[in-house]
């Protein structure tokens, strides 16, 4: 649960975006055609760091728009139970609660399905933004679905716009869904179209390759990606790890073997344990030591999900996380 005090305030993380139910298959390695059934698991990648950062410790937010049906009511109860405010989320009596199909395949790919015509999350208006709430952000966490159509790219922006205005750490998790978009030249034009504003920005070597067009998480491919303003640039590489960039150094750092069954939510657990450090600590963003060690954490919290089915479900609490680096 999230921690509480008057000190907190200052600490408060606000995540922007979607949540929906993610249905996964019954049993794993299938794909969503092969698949016996399926189990509900609450999801959403804003959403989910959200949770990830309230069950680490720190003081978490989520923004945006569910419809008004039982299911975007239990997503909101999810956040509440979870130690989330839902201050920031407002309800659609016209839109349906998004759900997305998602499955691992056998041969180690992702396949989606998206019920989106559209969802509540899509139709959020600038006018409906809880300012307030973004002005008490420390960190304000987005991806680029939001960014897909409007009205909600229109709030989107707005946010952004006033999250950077009061001087937010400005954090930005892309969260590629190609299946969203019109096309794959949108996708890439509207992920890059807000870049600049970032201060952390992570990235999987999927999606790297995707905005560079290299085959390669090389540093040159990865440095192609960074403008003047950034302090952050992650790469998650999957059983790999993760590699780091900032102005003065970069390195990497090695993930955890584990027994893996679902990866959904993974880099949502790796970003919101970054997040619940960084925002305790700015000092982490310019001390290599420190930045190894939280993100040695949120490696650990990222493996740690992918041995469950679902994403919140899966996301690790402190005591969890502690313990399995107690026995690496």
């Amino acid at each position: 649960m999230a921690v509480s005090g008057a000190d907190d305030e200052d600490h408060l993380v606000v995540s922007f975006g979607e949540m929906l139910i993610d249905f996964v298959p019954t049993v794993s390695g299938v794909s969503l055609a092969e698949a016996p059934g399926f189990i509900k698991a609450p999801g959403g990648a804003p959403a989910n760091v959200s949770i990830a950062v309230s069950r680490l410790g720190g003081r978490a937010a989520f923004m945006g728009k569910l419809g008004d049906d039982e299911f975007g009511r239990m997503l909101a109860a999810i956040l509440r139970d979870n130690g989330v405010s839902d201050s920031g989320v407002t309800f659609d009596g016209g839109a349906r609660t998004a759900l997305a199909f998602v499955t691992l395949r056998s041969d180690g790919d992702r396949e989606f399905m998206f019920y989106r015509n559209p969802s509540a999350d899509m139709l959020l208006t600038p006018d409906e933004l809880d300012l307030n709430l973004l002005r008490r952000a420390k960190v304000f966490h987005y991806g680029s679905i939001s960014l897909i159509t409007d009205p909600c790219r229109s709030a989107h922006l707005k946010a952004l716009e006033v999250a950077k205005e009061t001087g937010s750490l400005l954090s930005y998790d892309p969260n590629l869904r190609l299946p969203l978009w019109p096309s794959a030249a949108e996708a890439k034009e509207q992920i890059l179209s807000i870049w600049d504003q970032a201060d952390i920005i992570k990235i999987s070597d999927v999606e790297l390759e995707f905005l560079t067009g290299q085959a390669s998480v090389e540093d040159e491919a990865v440095l192609s990606l960074w403008h003047p303003g950034l302090k952050l640039l992650l790469v998650t590489l999957g059983e790999k790890g993760c590699k780091y960039y900032t102005k003065d150094f970069r390195g990497t750092v090695n993930a955890f073997s584990v027994k893996q069954v679902d990866t959904t939510g993974a880099g949502d657990a790796f970003v919101g344990a970054l997040l619940s450090k960084v925002v305790q600590d700015m000092s982490v963003l310019q001390d290599e030591k420190k930045l190894r060690e939280v993100l040695r954490f949120a490696n650990a919290c990222g493996a740690i999900t992918t041995t469950k089915k679902g994403a919140i479900p899966a996301l690790p609490n402190l005591s969890e996380a502690l313990a399995f680096l107690e026995k690496q």
